[in-house]
């Protein structure tokens, strides 16, 4: 007798799961897959670091550094100045080390069953690297929502395993860092971290983010060079008011000072 085969189960088929018609349950599953998982290891709100991927530490813009000022031939000179200016910016990865460092050491004190406050950033390298790793260095838990794109984006190895996400959507990305964020840091960086950044200020700006969530705008005067907040508000596209949305910080003191108080009047209270 012929052996009758059986149809596969919709549900397992790769097929119809890779298809256009089945593009909902593959964003409905980036819905609910990091939702158990946040659940299950009891991670109740974070603290989101953004930032450049191409920002790299000071150990390694020395070692870029003193290779360029043995280069010879024609850009050599313009080497040596990417390799000046990288250095300049790792700056900025001591800082979010040091920053997610003292923000973890600073919530795992807290008396509360659940995790709290937990750094999450967005897994690759750069800041991103540069926030896990000092929540590792702190002993403390770390997120990464992981991005599938073309280049610079791989999971960095400081982010805790069961908390590694890979998503393809950016939008359901995005909801997952603001979700559960109380805070969020934006280093300096380019277009995504621009992108991500106004996103952010634009559903404060228009209510559709009601929680009480500090932004925190790291590197004055990166970003005032980069982005003419003034000529806004001169043009009538913002108004003053509007630059309350966020704060202005330049050193990691400061930054750690008003994160914490934030957290200690909205969401800390007895």
């Amino acid at each position: 007798m012929k052996k009758i085969s059986l149809p596969v189960k919709a549900y397992k088929n790769l097929d119809f799961l890779n298809s256009a018609d089945a593009r909902t349950i593959r964003i409905l599953s980036e819905f609910y897959e990091p939702k158990s998982r946040f659940e299950k290891q009891k991670i109740l709100d974070t603290v989101v670091f953004f930032g450049s991927a191409r920002i790299i530490s000071r150990k390694d813009a020395l070692k870029f550094l003193n290779a360029a000022k043995k280069e010879k031939g024609k850009d050599s000179n313009e080497n040596f100045e990417k390799a000046l200016k990288q250095l300049e910016m790792s700056q900025y990865y001591e800082d979010a080390v040091e920053l997610s460092k003292r923000l973890t050491e600073w919530s795992l004190s807290l008396p509360t069953n659940g995790k709290r406050f937990i750094i999450c950033s967005g897994g690759g390298p750069g800041i991103m690297e540069a926030a896990n790793k000092g929540a590792y260095l702190a002993k403390g838990h770390s997120i990464g929502l992981n991005i599938s794109i073309p280049f610079e984006q791989f999971v960095n190895k400081y982010v805790d395993p069961g908390l590694a996400f890979e998503f393809h959507y950016f939008f359901m990305r995005k909801f997952w860092f603001v979700y559960l964020a109380k805070a969020l840091v934006a280093f300096p960086g380019g277009f995504g971290t621009m992108d991500e950044l106004m996103e952010v200020m634009t559903l404060i700006q228009t209510q559709k983010i009601t929680k009480p969530i500090k932004i925190i705008v790291y590197g004055e005067n990166y970003w005032r060079e980069i982005l003419n907040f003034d000529a806004l508000i001169a043009h009538g596209m913002i108004s003053k008011e509007d630059l309350k949305l966020f704060d202005f910080v330049s050193n990691v003191d400061e930054a750690f000072e008003k994160i914490t108080t934030h957290f200690m009047k909205h969401y800390l209270k007895n």
